[in-house]
């Protein structure tokens, strides 16, 4: 039996931690069995209910009675990979006595209160590469490219719009498509050898959820059924949401400036791919606000998973191919975590975002929906995306068989 003093800081510091770790986008079956190792070390009975909007927390210094319950709401969090890192170090400091609770208790509001530390102008930039180098692993022209990181820079002052204003956050997904749709119409009078549809996916693609599609299928796959639920069910409607401002977008513009002649381009060649991979994991190290120290791992996992995922796909096929690439991301994902005993989330989160399909259920939709193929040869594009989720999630849980991470997070 803890005395109360006692028990009450370490409540506190549990209660904090989840509350960060919630914060910094953490998985809740991750976040589970780390408040859980956690709190066993602290030498307090505890039991978690993490879900993406609200975490509950039972904690006892007795094993036969509860004494303190804490529910509270929250909003879902975003990814912050060197906040995630930080915290971790924090925690092994206090398990090896270098931080007293009172200390670490400090540090984790420190950690949680640190601002953005690229600033504005390079998260500005950050967006924009990031929809420039979509559109280059699309093949389709530099046509597409140019606009796609035009818009996708107009897409991040929305974004920073949205941090002043809850009344843009509600509507930030739907207007930032609505825009992009408009404007690409009218870019198309002007330049017709772009694909319209294309730009307005690549301008808005750090909305698109692939990235929690797949969180939330690797949460079902560990039977955190309510968590992962509510997590692919707020992605579909993500989705939803980008959709409807894209065609709303679209038919405003051929309204007002009608359908211009199509001019096909000139398609881009192959060297462009690992071009538009090299751009696309230095924009997430930024979006995703990583560590300068773990950046180069980072850039890293995203041509473990391209390079493995091109070659499965040229024996597997490009759904299996999925696998291959998430396999050798888990591997080298949890080899860096054995060695700089880190969370092998901080790389694998990079590297997946190569890998998933969010891409492809947003053109499904827009088949279903409208009938019309954004790039060619997609028509069974939504059943692809589905196997490639499973081959995703399958990936990564045989890698954890094969080596076994050394953190949990």
């Amino acid at each position: 039996m803890t005395s109360s003093s006692d028990f009450d800081d370490k409540r506190r510091f549990i209660i904090r931690l989840g509350k960060a770790l919630h914060k910094f986008g953490t998985p809740a079956y991750r976040m589970e069995a780390h408040l859980q190792t956690v709190a066993n070390f602290l030498g307090i009975y505890a039991s978690f209910i993490v879900t993406p909007t609200s975490l509950t927390f039972i904690l006892s210094d007795n094993e036969e009675h509860q004494e303190y319950n804490h529910m509270v709401r929250v909003t879902p969090g975003e990814i912050d990979l060197g906040s995630l890192a930080r915290t971790d170090e924090l925690v092994d400091e206090l398990s090896s006595g270098q931080r007293t609770l009172s200390e670490a208790i400090e540090r984790l509001d420190e950690i949680v209160n640190k601002p953005n530390p690229y600033g504005r102008f390079l998260t500005f930039l950050a967006f924009g590469a990031s929809s420039g180098a979509f559109a280059m692993l699309m093949h389709t022209s530099w046509n597409d490219v140019f606009w796609s990181t035009v818009l996708g820079l107009l897409v991040s002052i929305y974004v920073f719009w949205a941090e002043r204003s809850k009344r843009v956050t509600a509507m930030l997904e739907p207007l930032s498509a609505l825009t992009c749709a408009l404007l690409a119409s009218l870019i198309s009078q002007y330049d017709p050898s772009i694909n319209a549809n294309l730009v307005v996916l690549s301008a808005v693609i750090a909305f698109i959820p692939g990235l929690a599609l797949t969180l939330g299928f690797s949460e079902l796959a560990e039977r955190n059924l309510i968590s992962g639920t509510a997590r692919i069910m707020d992605a579909i409607m993500v989705l939803f949401k980008l959709f409807f401002g894209a065609i709303l977008g679209m038919a405003l513009g051929v309204k007002f400036w009608g359908v211009p002649e199509f001019v096909q381009p000139s398609v881009m060649p192959d060297w462009t791919s690992w071009a538009a991979v090299t751009t696309l994991s230095i924009s997430l190290v930024i979006l995703f606000r990583a560590r300068i120290k773990d950046a180069p791992w980072g850039i890293i996992s995203g041509y473990v998973a391209f390079a493995a995922s091109i070659w499965g796909a040229s024996y597997l096929g490009p759904a299996l191919g999925a696998f291959v690439g998430a396999f050798a991301l888990g591997i080298y994902g949890n080899l860096f975590s054995r060695i700089m005993n880190l969370p092998s989330s901080i790389v694998k989160t990079l590297g997946m975002v190569v890998l998933v399909p969010g891409s492809k259920v947003y053109m499904g939709l827009n088949i279903a929906v409208s009938g019309q193929m954004i790039l060619a040869n997609t028509t069974d594009i939504n059943s692809q995306a589905f196997l490639i989720f499973m081959s995703l999630v399958a990936g990564l849980i045989f890698a954890n068989v094969i080596v076994t991470p050394r953190k949990l997070l």
